[in-house]
């Protein structure tokens, strides 16, 4: 019987061919938490007797959240995840000097066709490269890092087609909120969206990884977008090896599907207070902005900050602008590539490798009354900071655009 990707990830997982709606279990490939989440793993692993991992190389483990420590309290909680991974001697653990976990799993660890767990929602990040990615909580990844396996009901799919290329200034920020405009937050639940690429380089690993990472926004079970090239040429390029590749079947059954031409996609933001309350950049041009953040693990890339740097190059922003790459490999290649300096030059704020104002953190908190443009995922009230702060999400480009002028900006005038 033909199988989408996701019924023949899942069928190998559960050792067994399944389809939508079955309830099985499965086995993982990778298990993964961060700083926020690990405590509480840690806790409900000491809380049933059983401080084992079922197989140490298959555990990631990266700071991100809180790092380096604002408080306290963040700092303790690192100090007992570090003696966690001391004790258990686990290879892969990434201290507060290294990257977003969500942008590690996909430099270093997670492969196409691959099951990976993780105590955080945006997982689905890991979807990229074409791996069936879930946020679980703390009990379930607990019980995953004990065992090796989880159990999950099997999504119905979904195809989106991604044809054509994207315009000037257009990335992947702009593909998601278009889905959510079209669907709203809630549509996909209960579904798991396998993207098809029709030119697969003119939709890099950057433009993948944010549509992957909001495919929680959309309230999907998991967004995957099909191995291609692009998937091959991205995981040699950062691991030095081709990896196994899974694609669905040419006749495989779908629940519906959805065609994005992307010639034809605009500047697009999402305005307070949710992600699909979608709007152009012509409708909300010229509101005054306070502050920018440009970074985190939706928008946190080398392609991310290039567009950046072509708007602001030469010139001051207007609005505070915060630049945070996702991981200490990008900032690297940032520095080399002078667009490190490029942001500095043009007065932004710089680090790497944490969360920190996308969840309101630290390192740039909203203030009350405060309006952010920021790339990052999320913009309910109290994201980043104040009930009363206001945040646009929106893609790179109108995020510096808007930083240069202090008020949201069309950044096709540049």
């Amino acid at each position: 019987m033909p199988q989408t990707l996701t019924e023949k990830i899942l069928s190998r997982a559960a050792g067994r061919p399944v389809t939508p709606g079955d309830v099985t279990e499965i086995k993982v490939d990778k298990v993964a938490f961060h700083d926020l989440t690990g405590y509480h793993v840690i806790e409900v692993m000491e809380k049933v007797g059983s401080l084992k991992v079922f197989d140490p190389g298959r555990l990631v483990i990266a700071f991100d959240h809180l790092a380096p420590p604002p408080d306290v309290r963040s700092a303790e909680i690192q100090g007992i995840i570090r003696k966690f991974v001391r004790e258990l001697r686990l290879p892969n653990f990434h201290d507060i000097n290294y990257g977003i976990l969500h942008q590690v799993l996909i430099e270093k660890y997670v492969n196409p066709g691959e099951v990976l767990v993780a105590a955080d929602s945006h997982t689905t990040t890991s979807g990229a490269v074409g791996a069936f990615a879930q946020g679980l909580g703390a009990s379930d990844v607990a019980a995953a890092v004990i065992t090796g396996r989880t159990w999950v009901q099997v999504p119905q799919p979904f195809k989106v087609k991604l044809v054509g290329e994207p315009g000037k200034w257009i990335n992947g920020k702009d593909v998601a909120l278009k889905i959510l405009g079209d669907f709203k937050a809630d549509y996909f639940n209960g579904m798991a969206l396998e993207v098809f690429v029709e030119k697969p380089s003119a939709f890099p690993m950057d433009y993948r990884a944010t549509v992957a990472n909001m495919g929680i926004e959309m309230n999907a079970d998991a967004l995957m977008f099909v191995p291609d090239s692009e998937t091959v040429s991205y995981i040699k390029a950062m691991r030095g090896y081709e990896p196994p590749v899974v694609t669905p079947d040419p006749d495989a059954k779908y629940a519906d599907e959805y065609t994005i031409e992307l010639n034809k996609l605009e500047p697009l933001l999402a305005a307070p207070h949710s992600v699909d309350n979608v709007k152009t950049v012509g409708e909300l041009e010229g509101t005054p902005v306070d502050q920018v953040f440009i970074g985190s693990c939706t928008n946190g890339r080398i392609s991310d900050f290039t567009m950046a740097a072509q708007i602001l190059k030469g010139k001051k922003v207007k609005a505070r602008c915060i630049a945070i790459p996702a991981s200490y490999n990008l900032f690297e290649k940032l520095m080399e590539m002078g667009i490190i300096k490029v942001l500095a030059d043009a007065g932004c704020i710089i680090t790497y490798g944490t969360c920190g104002p996308c969840l309101g953190g630290h390192f740039g908190i909203a203030g009350p009354n405060e309006t952010i443009v920021s790339t990052s995922s999320r913009n309910f009230k109290g994201r980043m900071g104040s009930n009363e702060s206001k945040v646009y999400l929106a893609g790179p480009a109108v995020a510096a655009a808007s930083a240069l002028e202090g008020k949201i900006a069309d950044p096709r005038r540049y």
